[in-house]
């Protein structure tokens, strides 16, 4: 059974009021990062610009919708693996715009506004409209932040899975798939609530401290390390845990001499398949955190907590709530008597 049906499956354990979720009644209009966007009918043709959004409408059943995919981090989800062969990847990183339009969808899903915003390294979500195409952005990408800093932007308010639960449910909406989004929302918010309450039970030192490291320029520069207000900041606070960089930036670049001085608990290292930069390689990651002298002598890594972790997760996605249970399966193992 696969996950979409197995999501519907579940419905049955819920009373009658949560099951009968009502079909979408077109024109449909909603406001999505700053721009109302209408729907006369479901779209039949889809082509997703980021992982996210791609994994979401799988996870809905949409998978004969989309046409084409980009973007992409890590492997998709294994339940998805086998009708993500026969969809066609335009580009592992950002895809051309000639390649998105010629795919002739309906609509353009997009995970991150930089790749369809103002600026918009794909296309501008106007270059889009005026072939009658419509854009949605994943709104974990643009509520609570903003986006007009450049780069990965800025939170201006904690990010919640509630924006993921809202994306979930919009797109369940555009497609008339009601039903199936109340049924991932509720598998989501039973794992994200089942993982806490573990972390509850664990006898965790207080004043916990860690750091997530994404990437950086090469293996040596200073990391792209996770802010407060982030999908890691929301794992972190979740679960009581004191993160060490105070920026209110997504990714910004932090010293090492910084985070060793703050002498983190825990480090949480990215796992990816993407290699735009040479320490997207988690292999060199470790590498360097074992050899560089000033590294090396950090309490996590002299005492084997360096946690791995999904990269894909450490973004504001679904997957954030996979990266929740990660992070409380390796607490549980992890030595803090040292």
């Amino acid at each position: 059974m696969n996950y979409a049906r197995r999501l519907l499956a579940s419905l049955a354990f819920f009373p009658a009021p949560f099951i009968m979720a009502d079909s979408t009644d077109y024109p449909l209009t909603l406001t999505n990062c700053g721009m109302e966007i209408s729907f006369s009918s479901v779209p039949e043709s889809t082509v997703t610009v980021g992982q996210s959004a791609t994994e979401i409408l799988y996870a809905l059943g949409l998978s004969e919708q989309v046409s084409g995919t980009s973007v992409w981090f890590n492997p998709v989800l294994p339940e998805f693996s086998e009708i993500n062969a026969d969809i066609e990847r335009l580009a592992d990183n950002d895809p051309s715009f000639e390649s998105v339009i010629s795919r002739r969808p309906d609509l353009v899903a997009a995970q991150y506004e930089w790749h369809v915003g103002p600026t918009g390294s794909v296309a501008s979500r106007e270059q889009f409209h005026e072939l009658d195409i419509a854009t949605y952005i994943m709104p974990a990408d643009c509520d609570t932040k903003d986006n007009s800093t450049g780069g990965d932007g800025t939170r201006i308010a904690a990010f919640s899975p509630e924006h993921v639960y809202k994306g979930i449910n919009e797109l369940a909406s555009i497609f008339d798939v009601r039903e199936a989004g109340d049924a991932l929302v509720a598998d989501l918010q039973s794992r994200e609530a089942s993982a806490i309450e573990s972390a509850r039970r664990l006898e965790l030192p207080e004043d916990l401290s860690a750091v997530f490291w994404f990437s950086s320029p090469d293996e040596s520069a200073d990391p792209f390390a996770a802010g407060r207000l982030g999908a890691p900041g929301y794992m972190m606070d979740a679960l009581g845990i004191h993160n060490v960089v105070e920026s209110d930036e997504e990714w910004p670049v932090v010293g090492w001499e910084t985070i060793a001085r703050a002498d983190p608990d825990i480090i949480v290292v990215a796992s990816m398949d993407r290699r735009r930069f040479p320490a997207d390689d988690i292999a060199n990651k470790l590498e360097f955190l074992h050899g560089d002298p000033v590294t090396r002598e950090m309490s996590a890594v002299k005492n084997g907590r360096i946690i791995e972790m999904d990269a894909h997760a450490m973004s504001a996605t679904m997957r954030t709530i996979f990266g929740l249970e990660t992070l409380v399966e390796a607490l549980s193992t992890l030595p803090f008597d040292q």
